[in-house]
């Protein structure tokens, strides 16, 4: 498949890169600054800037699946949305946050009173992407959050998927490595299972 990533750079977008090349994927690697991107097999790195609606969508089109791994408050996700429906790219997937994840009916884990208050506006940002998804008829999107803790660590290739709510494992820690995220976003770019819908990924 030929996937473009915008954020191909940073740490979830270099790992997915990665991934998706390792697969025998063929990658184009959009950054603002290219030369942060390794050089992989399979993998094309290009300059791009996420705020340059036109020119993301040119870079996108053409290819089978193009994917966002960009921090919400460096990026506008009306242009991003734009973008994707605009290089008719067959699909777009979303690197999420978990603060739009339920932690109770109709509560969200960003609104809850422990949620560290440094991240709040980039996950009440996450929160009003995945919204604006929601209300697409067209787009064939899907936008994947990770669990409250999302670190460097190991592919294991072991983990849960879930839907709307919070993933907490036995030990009552709700985490992801950065890498088995970017495996659990190849599969689903592989096999498609949450067309038009959120899930989530933790241990």
């Amino acid at each position: 498949m030929k996937i473009a990533i915008a954020g191909a750079s940073g740490q979830v977008g270099s790992r997915l890169t990665a991934e998706l090349a390792r697969c025998g994927h063929a990658v184009t690697a959009i950054a603002r600054n290219p030369e942060k991107i390794a050089a992989l097999p399979n993998v094309t790195a290009v300059r791009g800037d996420v705020n340059d609606q036109a020119g993301l969508a040119a870079l996108w089109a053409g290819h089978d699946a193009a994917v966002s791994s960009i921090h919400f408050l460096d990026s506008d996700p009306a242009k991003l949305i734009g973008a994707a429906k605009q290089s008719k790219v067959g699909r777009y997937l979303v690197v999420g946050g978990a603060g739009s994840l339920d932690v109770a009916p109709g509560v969200r884990l960003v609104t809850t009173p422990g949620f560290p208050p440094q991240y709040k506006a980039e996950a009440q940002k996450g929160a009003d992407f995945l919204d604006l998804l929601r209300q697409e008829k067209e787009l064939n999107w899907t936008f994947l959050s990770p669990s409250a803790l999302f670190v460097a660590g190991e592919r294991t290739g072991k983990f849960r998927l879930g839907t709307d709510q919070l993933l907490t494992g036995t030990d009552g820690k709700s985490w992801i490595s950065f890498e088995d995220f970017a495996v659990a976003l190849a599969d689903e770019i592989e096999r498609p299972a949450h067309l038009r819908r959120r899930f989530t990924v933790g241990y």
